[in-house]
């Protein structure tokens, strides 16, 4: 079967969906809040430095400051005024010549890097970059190494490094780009070779790094005239950064349902893959993409915390504050021969869905997993194995710990978004926060899909009347008129709002 990009697209939400073989494995959604900063470049100033956590809260602009890790200072960002003062100084002492230069910082020569304080201070002007969405009642995390990606190139002017994806694997290959960036770089600037540059000719890398310095000039500039924590440079929107990150060779077609983002999307391609364009199709039948594809279906699957295994067994899966704690268990499987296959056989197929699960609700942080109680080393072994090898195709980054005695393996996931669950849902107040309901806007959101099913092949005029919660009703009439008014024109019936105080957070009805 072919792998697939497959994008809805609409003016509150855009959803983007990788297709494998006939099952979602990646599910990226954006929505129309204002706050979508990852990528994002800023001028920031440092509102204040915290020795104790080697770590600096930074003024973006936003409601909410960011933190910047001192792992994440770049070595320029140093005060410079104060280290020529210091050096001054210390020349008009006599201390040291120019051939010297001045004296490394103790802990510089203790440790290799520099504590926070020596630099960063409050007040503090700083290029910076967002590295990780705000996650929860945490600020976006920053970094001072900025990267611009393309879609052959990303650009790293921080890092004097030429690498090349790991995914490039043929080594004449990988030594041939690697010497064409060296050739064709300014100065020592940086770049990483993404895999989509394979095969590709000097001339098309030369004319994408052209792109990226424009770029970076314009945020230079930016930089300078700019007298305020402000932004600098905005990343891509979803479908194009899908185009960009996610329309491999490995993908053999696009579909989106939305003819404008359609044609931005072949503007995009025509730049930079001309290629790729006979591969884009526009969806135009009336029935929803997601519907149509299945996969509608797989996102309520992945809103629940127990998923059941073909065997007949489940694996269960609790996220917490800390950690996300996913538990196997054997369910209604009893197996043929004796209880440590039933056992293997249950913890290996779980070994799969669990790869599959966390690739598909971008579960990140620290993961436990408790499999089913293996007596044999060799089996406890297996299980282990087969893991790290069915999450080799996540893009993800993970470090997994071997399996311990009591059948737990401790690991890793990089985060860099909010995952599925904590994106569509919110504490459910019904229950005291003891679990969780889909919030106010995917309700919404579901109700205006269901809106559109309901128009599907029905020619009927008049007004439809949707009766919903209260607090549904609010945010509807508050933050998505726009998005009503082009449901509107998109079935051709006006929509009438009717609140109903007895009514459930996720229910409605719609009648004519």
């Amino acid at each position: 079967m072919s792998n697939e990009l497959i994008i809805n697209a609409r003016p509150h939400e855009t959803r983007v969906a990788l297709v494998e073989n006939g099952v979602v494995v990646e599910l990226h959604i954006e929505r129309k809040t204002g706050q979508e900063l990852m990528g994002n470049i800023y001028r920031g100033r440092v509102v204040r430095v915290l020795p104790g956590m080697q770590a600096a809260f930074v003024d973006i602009g936003l409601d909410r400051t960011a933190f910047l890790y001192v792992s994440d200072v770049h070595r320029e960002t140093l005060d410079l005024e104060r280290i020529m003062l210091e050096n001054n100084k210390t020349m008009e002492n006599g201390e040291y010549g120019d051939a010297q230069g001045p004296p490394a910082h103790p802990q510089v020569m203790q440790h290799g890097s520099y504590p926070i304080e020596d630099l960063l201070h409050e007040g503090q002007i700083i290029m910076v970059q967002v590295a990780k969405e705000p996650l929860g009642h945490k600020g976006a995390r920053l970094t001072s190494h900025i990267s611009i990606a393309g879609r052959h190139l990303v650009l790293m002017p921080t890092v004097n490094h030429i690498g090349v994806s790991r995914r490039i694997e043929d080594k004449d290959e990988r030594d041939r780009l690697k010497d064409i960036m060296l050739k064709i770089r300014p100065g020592e600037m940086g770049f990483i070779l993404r895999t989509v540059s394979e095969g590709a000719h000097e001339e098309k890398l030369k004319s994408e790094m052209d792109f990226l310095l424009k770029i970076w000039s314009n945020i230079q500039k930016k930089m300078e005239k700019n007298a305020s924590p402000s932004l600098l440079y905005k990343d891509l929107s979803i479908s194009l950064r899908a185009v960009r990150d996610l329309f491999t060779r490995e993908v053999d077609r696009l579909i989106i349902d939305s003819s404008e983002q359609y044609a931005r999307i072949m503007d995009f391609i025509r730049t930079f893959a001309p290629r790729l364009k006979y591969s884009v199709e526009l969806y135009e039948r009336p029935e929803g993409i997601f519907d149509a594809f299945g996969i509608e279906m797989e996102i309520s699957r992945a809103l629940g915390n127990k998923i059941w295994l073909k065997s007949g067994g489940y694996i269960v899966i609790e996220q917490t504050e800390a950690l996300t704690a996913i538990d196997v268990n054997t369910g209604s499987y009893v197996g043929t021969r004796n209880l440590e296959e039933t056992i293997v056989k249950t913890n290996l197929e779980a070994v799969k869905e669990i790869a599959y699960q966390l690739r598909f609700r971008n579960i990140g942080g620290l993961i436990v997993i408790d499999f089913i109680d293996m007596e044999k080393k060799t089996n406890r072994e297996r299980v282990f194995t087969m893991l790290k090898e069915a999450l080799n195709r996540d893009k993800a980054k993970s470090n997994i710990l071997p399996m311990s005695d009591l059948g737990l393996i401790e690991m890793t996931r990089k985060r860099t978004r909010a995952n599925l669950n904590r994106l569509l849902t919110e504490p459910c107040f019904y229950c005291d926060g003891r679990g969780t309901l889909k919030s106010k806007r995917t309700t919404c959101y579901e109700l205006f899909r269901d809106l559109e099913r309901e128009a599907l092949g029905i020619e009927q005029k008049g007004n439809i009347y949707v009766l919903v919660n209260p607090e549904v009703d609010q945010v509807l009439r508050e933050d998505e008129q726009e998005s009503i008014i082009d449901l509107e024109k998109r079935i051709k019936r006006r929509i009438i709002m009717i609140p109903k105080e007895n009514f459930h957070l996720e229910q409605y009805e719609i009648s004519d």
